[in-house]
């Protein structure tokens, strides 16, 4: 990714996103040329030179010290989001080798235990790409649809990946109950993870991917949003057991910083509580069923 071309766009959409009258401004004259704040406005409230803000905005964002990028964030109004991404493109473009993300390797064992000792809530465990590495029973249940999407990619060599579910199957949309807001968001925190790790190879691969096939995702991209995934509410229709409106808690490991656990909860008392239930016994006859026919077919085999 062209890190020149990523600071010019991010800091000229946030720039245009923004009124003189919402920076505290006046407007002179009714015949703005451009959309938002000019550049010299932006240098005005940040405390730098125009020319320098201009060479910032063109790409040029190594060298610049913490309090220039605190400043510019307060200028522009970003967010805790955008103030991080800020910072990562800054370090990118400050770097003299391009570090790849380290190689990850197998999930260990512990991570799957907890996940299987998580008895009564969805969990699972992604990494920042959104491929979905590990889950529990209740999981794997939820999630049926992704997991058994041929659009979100999942084969022998790699798993099942939530955004090309959101992006390239059309059952996304009746998954998602707020489908607008789950593809924007998707979009944000995949350009927030390209911030960080701005060559890692599947990471392009993927925006790569999803670039070519849709429409609606090239859109989203363009926006140059950012986001956090932290916690909120989730509100889904699964196919076995209809309309569920959850909380999430996504917490990253410690351990393992570049994985995230996401856990799903219903308050109780409220028919999403029922409906975990109702998922519960449904997860627990297609376990069922699984052993009986692996059962079976060893007996077969055995026969044979």
């Amino acid at each position: 990714m062209d890190n020149h071309a990523e600071i010019r766009e991010f800091l000229a959409s946030r720039r245009a996103r923004i009124t003189p009258a919402q920076a505290g401004l006046p407007a002179y004259g009714g015949n703005r040329r451009v959309k938002g704040l000019r550049r010299e406005e932006v240098a005005l409230l940040a405390g730098v030179s125009i020319d320098y803000y201009v060479r910032l905005e063109r790409g040029n964002l190594a060298g610049a010290s913490e309090q220039v990028l605190d400043s510019i964030a307060e200028a522009l109004h970003l967010d805790d989001a955008e103030r991080e991404h800020l910072r990562s493109l800054a370090l990118a473009a400050a770097a003299t080798a391009r570090r790849p993300r380290a190689a990850s390797g197998p999930l260990r064992p512990v991570i799957q235990q907890v996940l299987d000792a998580i008895t009564d809530a969805p969990a699972w465990v992604r990494n920042a790409r959104h491929d979905i590495i590990a889950l529990n029973v209740m999981g794997e249940a939820l999630y049926a649809p992704v997991l058994n999407s041929a659009a979100a990619g999942a084969t022998a060599k790699r798993p099942a990946n939530t955004t090309r579910f959101v992006y390239l199957d059309p059952a996304a949309r009746e998954f998602f109950v707020d489908f607008d807001r789950i593809a924007t968001d998707a979009a944000a925190m995949l350009r927030l993870e390209a911030g960080r790790h701005p060559h890692d190879k599947e990471l392009i691969t993927l925006v790569g991917e999803l670039s070519t096939q849709s429409e609606l995702f090239r859109q989203h991209w363009a926006a140059q949003n950012v986001k956090f995934h932290r916690s909120g509410r989730k509100r889904l229709h699964h196919p076995a057991v209809g309309p569920l409106d959850l909380n999430f808690e996504a917490m990253e490991l410690p351990s393992d910083p570049a994985l995230q656990l996401n856990i799903y909860t219903a308050d109780p008392g409220t028919p999403t509580a029922d409906g975990l239930r109702l998922l519960a016994s449904w997860a627990a006859t297609r376990t069922a069923e699984s052993t009986a026919q692996s059962t079976n077919g060893a007996r077969s085999a055995t026969r044979d």
